[in-house]
């Protein structure tokens, strides 16, 4: 997850972007929330489908039939744009946990038990969407969630509504190289036997950590993957015994030739592969990072509730207890369903990685993904170098009127506290006023509380072993325990610079009379 860009809205469809997910071939993905404070992936259609002719009713048409998939393996669609809006997007449930591509390109293949499980539970996927009578078209290792209880299959529909040939000709090709078949390859109508080759080239990757028809760590274009998915064999090496005959039936060049994903299933259940058992055999460091990336949604639902959308679209300052709390859009609703029967289980696509990003809440939006220079992600040997930190400043509290290095804290400004540079926070220590407090959370979250302990900004970071230090050159960053910078408010350059805890319960960076950056927790 990123932060939002300068050009990017701060609205869709009367729904508040919270940040960026990630950007496929059809358009932009952001987290959103809904006005019950429930977390959502919204998805913007990319301009030139949105504009091709006859492509805004099948959108509509292949939205309204994913609803017909009622599975625990599918998201729940929320809501959709209007006929003639633009943007274009689609509002789905956010489901916090990695997608299987990023999970295996961190942390390598899954072991064989969490393999044979995963395939079960994605044969299960597909056989509620071919009962249904469609297909989804584009079965890949990003478009496969590792969440908590089950393995979630994503994306379904929107590929299904650009999948015409009028927009092959534009060179916008449905399903992904390397993993999608042969049939999709060449321009026929993919159906269910294209998900099943598709979803065993997911496996593959997910066994070896490459698809079946790339080698490890190469980079070649994809109209190379194209050739080999129509021509040559696949490469199954690195793939279990008992799972090689399946997957070779799987990607017969031939759609009549491979199995149905209930035979699939069948085939599974007799070599230890059942459905169900997901919770129990996925890695153990997976339900860890889970635990953690859940903690940070439940946060950021918290901050959240305290914004309010203007007219104008801006996002001020959070609301207090007495301000209300952003309002249902207004824009006529298509829901498919009723939001109560949305699962408890909410939250995305995301690409939730060990280290989640910053989404500000404040006057300006920091860069998560950028080193304290802004100049891209430091080595650990930069960050030590810049952080000149005091001895002291990791470890002793601050007492009142004191910054934590020791020093008197300079009123002005109606300031209750300033803290001056340079200082450090371990994991769980922190500086306070009398309305706010700041402090690095065992879970490595940067978060600013109130008085009565609610959270009312985060960098939504996450990692044992997080420090924060607010530096010498005026920056306040976020380090893992590598030394690597996660999140850093960009104020960097400004010497003097000085950490105030305002009156009013603002927490700015200031250089003179100037405001480098603020939390935007005013009260």
């Amino acid at each position: 997850m990123n932060n939002l860009q300068p050009s990017d809205p701060t609205s869709i469809g009367g729904y508040p972007l919270l940040g960026r997910l990630g950007a496929g071939g059809m358009g932009q993905v952001y987290l959103s929330r809904t006005g019950s404070g429930r977390l959502l992936a919204l998805k913007t259609i990319r301009d030139d489908l949105s504009s091709e002719p006859g492509f805004e009713e099948r959108f509509a048409r292949e939205i309204r039939n994913s609803d017909r998939v009622r599975s625990p393996w599918t998201v729940t669609v929320v809501d959709y744009s209007a006929p003639g809006r633009r943007p274009q997007w689609l509002a789905t449930e956010y489901v916090p946990a990695p997608s299987l591509a990023d999970w295996v390109a961190a942390h390598g293949p899954l072991p064989r038990t969490a393999l044979l499980s995963l395939a079960a539970e994605l044969c299960g996927a597909l056989q509620a969407v071919h009962q249904a009578g469609l297909a989804h078209r584009d079965v890949k290792p990003g478009n496969v969630l590792l969440a908590r209880d089950r393995p979630r299959l994503i994306d379904f529909g929107v590929a299904r509504a650009a999948d015409d040939s009028r927009h092959t000709h534009l060179g916008v090709s449905v399903g992904s190289p390397g993993f999608l078949a042969p049939d999709q390859a060449v321009g026929s109508v993919a159906a269910e036997p294209a998900d099943v080759f598709s979803l065993a080239a997911t496996l593959v990757y997910a066994a070896t950590g490459r698809g079946p028809f790339s080698r490890a760590g190469e980079q070649i274009p994809a109209a190379t993957l194209l050739y080999r998915v129509v021509h040559e064999e696949p490469d199954l090496t690195g793939v279990p015994p008992e799972l090689v005959p399946l997957l070779t039936a799987c990607l017969d060049k031939d759609p009549a030739g491979r199995p149905t994903a209930a035979r699939l299933g069948a085939w599974l259940e007799e070599r230890g592969g059942r459905s169900g058992r997901w919770a129990d055999e996925c890695p153990t460091v997976l339900a860890g990072e889970l635990t953690a990336t859940e903690h940070s949604a439940r946060t950021l639902v918290d901050l959240a509730h305290h914004t309010t959308v203007t007219p104008s679209g801006r996002q001020p300052a959070p609301a207090t207890r007495s301000d209300t709390v952003l309002a249902a859009p207004a824009e006529p609703r298509r829901r498919l369903r009723p939001a109560v029967l949305l699962t408890a289980g909410v939250a995305a696509v995301a690409v939730v990685t060990a280290v989640v990003a910053a989404v500000h809440f404040g006057t300006q939006r920091s860069s998560a993904g950028s080193s304290p220079s802004g100049k891209g992600r430091s080595s650990p040997a930069a960050a030590s170098a810049t952080a000149e930190k005091s001895p002291a400043a990791s470890t002793r509290q601050p007492q009142p009127g004191q910054s934590p290095a020791g020093q008197e804290s300079p009123a002005g400004d109606g300031a209750a506290r300033v803290v001056q540079a340079p200082f450090e926070l371990a994991t769980g220590e922190s500086v306070a006023a009398a309305s706010r407090s700041l402090i690095i959370q065992q879970d490595g979250n940067l978060v600013i509380y109130d008085q009565d302990q609610t959270a009312r900004w985060a960098a939504m970071t996450s990692g044992e072993g997080n420090t924060a230090r607010f530096q010498a050159d005026g920056n306040l960053v976020v380090y893992d325990s590598a030394g690597r910078a996660v999140w850093a408010s960009r104020t960097d350059g400004h010497p003097g610079a000085v950490l105030v805890f305002q009156a009013d319960g603002n927490v700015v960076i200031k250089s003179g009379d100037t405001v480098l950056w603020a939390a935007g927790t005013a009260s």
